[in-house]
């Protein structure tokens, strides 16, 4: 019998889910939000094409250091906070942007917004402090494909703002919605119970910070810098030199950011390693279907569609993640979700596999797009399961946060590589003066391969994860109500904090 008390649980959960789920999608709209201006840049904020790509690159950079340090923070003290510290970076970039012309300004936004990315892996592991065990599944599963969601659906969205309005209402508009999920979240989500105490690792956190700028600083801009260049080279030999330095600091602090010891067990240690992976084979497609879409069709192959057309078509891979994610969740529940990252993997780049041969018309370029992002969906959803089967509650966040770290280090690798390859196999339109220089479809082709190759290496990499593990069968798996909080807070120790402060949790082993 459904007690009124049951029906109020249900309501309030829903609400969790709706909130942090929209707030995921807006986050990730950041992500896509200034595709549509990429080629105009140069000319809106007066500099070279060099240093307008900046404005990518400082959100990639951002929200890379962004997601393991909020993530950590959450953990300490309490993730509803620093969700509103993330969405109040994202308000504070996108005013920042919305009333500049020049770069700097512009790249300093950007940065503050790409600071928001630690919202992802908050919502995820508030998910787990407050949902019942039926509903964390499904639930989770939608909040990690927020992140592909948000960076499809925001396409056509923001071309059709940069086509029919000043291009500063994107700005505008992406600083509303952070503010409508920041009073959504202040009604309708709690304060999570679960905190690890201690001191935030601050020379854990600088050190993984210079670590990250030298390692994806020479990704994003090798092809502007040279791959050979001196610069490149040396930036990648220093990240490796202070990671390594990093690690070895981490291993010997008590209290570290990020603990190696719960990354470095399989089922944690393969998942990032996968989610790598799976997010270049994301990311692939975002670059090249659009280009697709709309290059001239005297090219033989191009579509020649508007910028906002082209963003409609890509909609329905962004729409289909938001079915797909409840299915993964179901079979993560019955199967595992190992079998759910494994049927990604395998659907993702069959979708690449299509690519080779369903090209020629908007209809097949759909299909394509749809298929890649139902793939994209299977495996998204089932990596917070995977990440939380492994990890104890008091470390969701930051184990959430590392792992939507290893997605972006994919997205970012991939678009390195996708770039370089569409930047040497090109063709040329025209002539004298007016002669363009486009990729080739031999160059699609080529990425389209690479991307099939990276996802064989993922479901390989899948298929060595630990077996059938889900949430909710693992000695890490806590509900804290208030019962078991109680509980667990008599057990660690004997003086009782204050009934008005949070309960302190700490992981068993």
């Amino acid at each position: 019998m459904t007690t009124s008390a049951d029906t109020g649980r249900r309501s309030s959960g829903n609400a969790i889910v709706a909130v942090l789920s929209f707030a995921g999608i807006v986050v990730a709209v950041m992500q896509t939000l200034v595709v549509p201006l990429i080629s105009q840049l140069p000319t809106l904020l007066r500099s070279s094409a060099s240093d307008a790509s900046w404005v990518v690159t400082a959100t990639l950079l951002a929200g890379a250091v962004a997601t393991p340090v909020m993530g950590r923070l959450g953990d300490m003290y309490g993730k509803r906070r620093i969700l509103f510290v993330s969405l109040g970076l994202l308000v504070a970039g996108s005013a920042l942007c919305a009333f500049t012309s020049t770069l700097i300004p512009m790249v300093i936004g950007r940065a503050l917004q790409g600071g928001a990315m630690g919202v992802i892996p908050l919502g995820i592991s508030i998910m787990r402090d407050e949902l019942p065990r039926e509903r964390m599944g499904s639930a989770m599963a939608l909040m990690s494909s927020s992140l592909g969601i948000g960076g499809a659906l925001g396409l056509p969205g923001a071309a059709a703002i940069a086509q029919h309005s000043d291009w500063h209402a994107l700005f505008l508009v992406s600083g509303g919605l952070g503010v409508v999920a920041i009073a959504l979240v202040a009604f309708l989500v709690p304060e999570s119970p679960v905190r690890t105490p201690g001191r935030f690792d601050i020379p854990g956190a600088i050190g993984l910070t210079a670590g990250l700028i030298c390692l994806l600083l020479p990704i994003t801009k090798g092809a502007d810098w040279g791959w050979g260049s001196g610069t490149v080279l040396g930036l990648f030999g220093a990240a490796i030199v202070i990671l390594v330095s990093w690690g070895v600091l981490e291993l010997r602090t008590d209290a570290p950011l990020v603990d190696l010891r719960t990354t470095a067990r399989r089922q944690v240690l393969l998942t990032n390693l996968a989610s790598v992976l799976v997010g270049f084979v994301l990311y692939a497609q975002m670059l090249a279907l659009p280009q697709i879409l709309e290059l001239p069709k005297v090219t033989g192959y191009g579509l020649g569609l508007s910028m906002v057309a082209a963003g409609l078509c890509l909609a329905p891979g962004g729409l289909v993640m938001i079915v797909i994610s409840p299915i993964s969740a179901r079979i993560s529940a019955t199967k595992g979700p190992k079998v759910s990252l494994l049927i990604g993997t395998v659907i993702a780049t069959g979708g690449y596999a299509l690519g080779f041969g369903l090209m020629h018309s908007v209809w097949e370029v759909i299909l394509v797009g749809t298929v890649i992002g139902s793939g994209i969906a299977f495996a998204y959803a089932a990596m917070p399961a995977l990440i939380m089967g492994a990890v104890p509650p008091s470390e969701t966040a930051a184990a959430n946060g590392l792992n939507t770290l290893m997605r972006s280090i994919g997205t970012s690798t991939s678009s390195a590589v996708v770039g370089v390859v569409l930047a040497h196999m090109t063709m040329t339109l025209g002539e004298g003066t007016s002669a363009a220089v486009v990729p080739s479809m031999d160059g699609f082709r080529t990425a389209f391969a690479i991307a099939c190759l990276v996802g064989v290496v993922a479901l390989a990499v899948g298929a060595f994860i630990p077996g059938k593990t889900t949430e909710g069968r693992t000695a890490f798996t806590v509900r804290p109500s208030t019962e078991a909080a109680a509980a667990a807070a008599a057990e660690a120790s004997a003086e009782r904090l204050n009934e008005s402060e949070p309960q302190m949790l700490t992981p068993k082993s």
